[in-house]
């Protein structure tokens, strides 16, 4: 479960604190998928940051399964994002000079799970295949279309099976019918593996595929 409880948050500026959300509350279960829109600029970002422990509350918790990433110290933050989130942002990021197959390794080279090198080799392969790109595999990111670039993201976010996949416009800089065919992707992966979805999006269309959605307005999360 993962679980924001009474969350707020400013940011510091030299004329005073910067109100970006207030007293948000929110709970989603694993297998849930969640979709939350908003206009530019309204803090969709930096809740998916807050749910994913890369941005602290100024006020509220944030735990997943009962844990609070906020109460550890750097490395072990580090390391419970790297173990339990998985992220994919609007702009893929890809490393240019690696391969579709070692994009989607790379999160593993700084994780402290022990595993063999051959698992990791082999689940890596098998998301691959499940995005779609088997035949793609040794293809760097310049090689591919924006579509297929934006599914090896997918797949590297999925890589150290974690329980929560965090999406941060993942179709925005997409043609209608590659944020179709990504937006698919994203479901039935989730469906297949029973994680939590969170979605920040402008797009209505890719909203309506999730479970339960949610409008950010003046700082406040409500049921859309």
């Amino acid at each position: 479960m993962l679980i924001a409880s009474h969350v707020s948050k400013h940011y510091e500026t030299a004329r005073g604190p910067v109100p970006i959300l207030e007293d948000m509350s929110l709970e989603v279960a694993r297998g849930d998928s969640v979709a939350i829109m908003g206009p530019s600029g309204c803090g969709k970002s930096t809740l998916l940051y807050m749910l994913g422990a890369l941005e602290r509350p100024s006020a509220g918790t944030v735990t997943l399964d009962g844990r609070n990433p906020y109460e550890l110290n750097d490395a072990d933050q580090s390391a419970f994002r790297n173990q339990h989130i998985g992220f994919v942002f609007q702009d893929h990021l890809l490393l240019p000079q690696l391969s579709a197959l070692d994009n989607v390794l790379a999160p593993t080279l700084v994780s402290r799970t022990a595993e063999a090198a051959a698992d990791r080799l082999k689940r890596a392969r098998g998301l691959l295949d499940a995005v779609g790109l088997a035949s793609r595999i040794d293809h760097r990111p310049g090689e591919l279309s924006g579509g297929e670039r934006q599914r090896v993201a997918i797949a590297r976010a999925l890589i150290l099976q974690p329980s929560v996949l965090l999406c941060d416009e993942p179709t925005g800089n997409l043609d209608r019918g590659s944020a179709d065919a990504v937006a698919e992707l994203l479901v039935s992966l989730q469906q297949d593996r029973l994680i939590i979805l969170v979605v920040v999006t402008h797009s209505p269309v890719l909203a309506a595929r999730f479970g339960r959605r949610y409008e950010l307005t003046n700082r406040v999360l409500a049921p859309a």
